[in-house]
């Protein structure tokens, strides 16, 4: 066998020889967005062990390796946290849900469901995925959101809508890039904007969906004022 040489010119033939191999053992499986392949692939999560070779033959016990996620399609390996990025229907489903739950606070906190209000608001639900939202439906569940003194109406200043808002934009929010962030505000401004000047619950309201989509205070203020200028 002749010497390989590295870049310093010192012989590596003891890479050669002794080298280390890993042992993947698959302990769960699902689907995910795989960053590899740029879309929803399945994955095996697998832990492994590593072992000394000697001319290719394990010899020695490395220690642990893992847990890594394993794309089903690209074979390549990821960290666990990848596990964390919702998949593209998961994504889509958390969109729709936000923009919806965005539409109702706004319609609750205008104090009265007008008729273009709610227009507005059930053609951006529409748009979301939510095909068959009418505006009779979303001005009844503004109507039992109103008599659950357990939710949005709980305290004046909604208290409760603020959980409300933040459970439906918390989980989204790290996963839209910051002008998905600012659309879905936008939105909820034009609903807003839909009957007349902006109330102080609206105005309340809209600070609460951008305090949840982690935009600034002062970026807020500035989307909100160029909600009013006709585009």
């Amino acid at each position: 066998m002749l010497p390989v040489r590295g870049r310093d010119g010192r012989v590596t033939r003891a890479a050669r020889i002794l080298g280390t191999r890993t042992a993947w053992t698959p302990i769960g499986d699902g689907e995910f967005f795989c960053p590899g392949c740029g879309g929803d692939r399945n994955y095996q999560r697998l832990t492994g062990r590593r072992r000394l070779t000697l001319l290719g033959v394990p010899v020695l016990p490395r220690g642990a390796a893992g847990p890594v996620v394993e794309c089903a399609s690209c074979r390549h390996h990821f960290g666990t946290e990848t596990l964390d990025h919702p998949t593209t229907r998961r994504f889509s489903a958390m969109l729709r849900d936000a923009v919806h739950t965005v539409a109702l606070a706004v319609l609750a906190a205008g104090g009265t469901c007008s008729r273009t209000a709610l227009e507005a608001a059930a053609a951006t639900v529409r748009a979301a995925g939510f095909a068959d939202c009418t505006e009779d439906q979303l001005a009844a569940l503004v109507e039992a959101l109103a008599a659950d003194t357990g939710r949005f109406f709980e305290q004046p200043g909604g208290a409760s809508l603020t959980i409300e808002l933040h459970e439906a934009l918390d989980p989204l929010a790290p996963h839209l890039a910051p002008a998905g962030r600012e659309s879905l505000l936008l939105q909820a401004a034009r609903i807003a904007l839909a009957d007349g000047p902006y109330t102080p619950a609206e105005r309340d309201a809209l600070a609460t969906v951008g305090a949840a989509l982690t935009i600034r205070a002062d970026d807020v203020t500035r989307l909100l004022a160029a909600a009013r200028t006709p585009s």
